[in-house]
């Protein structure tokens, strides 16, 4: 799912400016077999955080890179762990006072309030946060596009 919607992502942009690099990113929060994207609503949000609390969980976060006048087209599925603390429901309340949980897959975002929620979680944060800097740079720099990383 992340890389079909990072592709399309990817693809609508560089149709309008072939001569660009264009990056596609998109995230989801999978707990077992079940992908917990944005909560329509708090109640939602409140739920999901319930069901991921105590638990760990995965983040996938697919990357598509596209440049059609140099005819690249390649996408990734880069992953990392996280684990929950057990929250209470005055944690949840807490948490969803601070953060806008209906703007992040599974109802949550590392870089904000992870101290109420958060055990431990993979290295690099930047993977949960929904754009792996590290593997982008990465990529850039196999693909010869140093100047990229530079402008």
């Amino acid at each position: 799912m992340v890389l079909h919607n990072a592709r399309l992502k990817a693809l609508a942009v560089a149709r309008k400016f072939p001569a660009a690099l264009v990056l596609g990113a998109d995230t989801t929060v999978a707990l077992g077999d079940s992908a917990l994207n944005k909560p329509a609503d708090l109640a939602e949000s409140r739920a999901m955080l319930r069901r991921l609390s105590g638990r760990e969980h995965t983040v996938h976060t697919g990357v598509c890179l596209v440049c059609l006048e140099r005819g690249l087209q390649e996408a990734a599925d880069i992953t990392a762990w996280v684990r929950f603390k057990a929250l209470s429901e005055d944690d949840i309340s807490r948490y969803q006072a601070l953060v806008n949980t209906l703007d992040k897959a599974g109802a949550y975002g590392i870089q904000e309030g992870r101290e109420i929620i958060i055990e431990d979680y993979q290295r690099p944060i930047s993977t949960i946060m929904g754009l792996p800097v590290e593997y982008v740079t990465q990529r850039l720099e196999a693909l010869g596009l140093r100047e990229v990383l530079q402008a």
